[in-house]
């Protein structure tokens, strides 16, 4: 089958090849989940509605990042913009800690592997891309305006010429090229930290998440603490609090946090980084768990440098296939 579909069965066939991709491009544009697989339906209704003026003069992949790049840019002029705790305020000490909740709409979301990176046979690739939707990066990104932003994805992450973009943008080479020395310059500026991906997963980080699993799940924070970076992260959306160094999250989780004693962790990836869904015991004191976070670890050097608590579970579990809850008879099975 040609690039350029010529029947109704072959345009969904073709845009279909493309949606995990296009599902990227829209979240390190968007830094949401679920703003990006609107965006990219959206660009598939716009899609099918002027198919009949696409006559192939550029590719149907091209045809497709233009449009998806417009819905993109619409949204973003709208004002949507997506942080971390971290890019809002001054970090708390668990002393004083005070839990100030912001709306969804705030907060940098994260996101299943399988939704925004395609598969590919080549390591160096697979690793490029993880390394553009990691939490850190992806923040980086709502630093810069929407073309640029833009602009540096096509170029930085998806490898498009100069040329290409510039024709996508409606812009010239020259344009696409100052944009670019722009936003590497900011991105340079926000000094991101470097982290490690999940999957495969070498030795040594094996090694981390499973003394990490057991030292969570038996509660033994002093343990956890030996594994955590001296400057390690703790933050919790949709709360703005965010924690950094061993001794405040230790006391957090001995404090504020102790309702996490008894969790259980149950392993999957985000962000193309390790991540558990965590499970407190319920609060009826009946066997049983039930979903408190999706926990994202961020790892470098052998450590844990961030700890990423997205609570708000209705909208993450069924987001990544983790179950509504944990009984008797699941976490029979699970040690089995």
């Amino acid at each position: 089958m040609s690039d350029l579909a010529t029947t109704t069965s072959d345009l969904d066939a073709a845009m279909d090849r493309y949606r995990v991709e296009l599902t990227g491009y829209c979240y390190r544009m968007l830094g949401s989940a679920f703003d990006a697989e609107d965006a990219v339906q959206d660009t598939y209704i716009r899609a099918w509605r002027s198919h009949e003026k696409f006559e192939g003069r550029s590719s149907l992949r091209s045809w497709l990042y233009r449009i998806a790049t417009n819905v993109c840019l619409d949204l973003l002029n709208a004002g949507n913009k997506r942080a971390r705790p971290m890019d809002l305020t001054a970090p708390q000490h668990q002393s004083s800690a005070v839990l100030n909740q912001r709306p969804e709409v705030t907060w940098l979301e994260p996101v299943p592997d399988g939704r925004v990176l395609p598969q590919t046979a080549d390591p160096a690739e697979m690793a490029l891309a993880k390394e553009s939707v990691r939490l850190a990066f992806v923040a980086a990104l709502q630093h810069l305006p929407a073309k640029q932003r833009a602009v540096l994805i096509l170029r930085e992450v998806l490898a498009w010429k100069a040329d290409e973009v510039a024709q996508l943008l409606d812009t010239t080479v020259a344009s696409v090229n100052s944009a670019l020395q722009r936003a590497r310059a900011t991105l340079a500026g926000q000094r991101v930290r470097p982290s490690e991906s999940a999957d495969p997963l070498d030795a040594e980080q094996a090694q981390l998440l499973e003394q990490y699993l057991a030292a969570f799940e038996s509660y033994d924070i002093s343990r956890l603490t030996t594994l955590l970076h001296e400057d390690a992260v703790l933050s919790m959306p949709p709360f703005d609090l965010w924690l950094q160094g061993k001794a405040d999250i230790a006391a957090w989780h001995l404090g504020q946090g102790i309702g996490c004693k008894g969790s259980r962790l149950i392993p999957t990836t985000a962000n193309g980084m390790p991540a558990f869904g965590q499970y407190r015991p319920r609060e009826d004191g009946l066997p049983g768990h039930t979903p408190w976070a999706l926990q994202v670890l961020e790892v470098s050097d052998g450590r844990i440098v961030g700890l990423n608590a997205f609570l708000d579970t209705a909208r993450w579990f069924p987001l990544f296939g983790l179950p509504e809850q944990l009984d008797e008879s699941y976490e029979v099975q699970q040690r089995a």
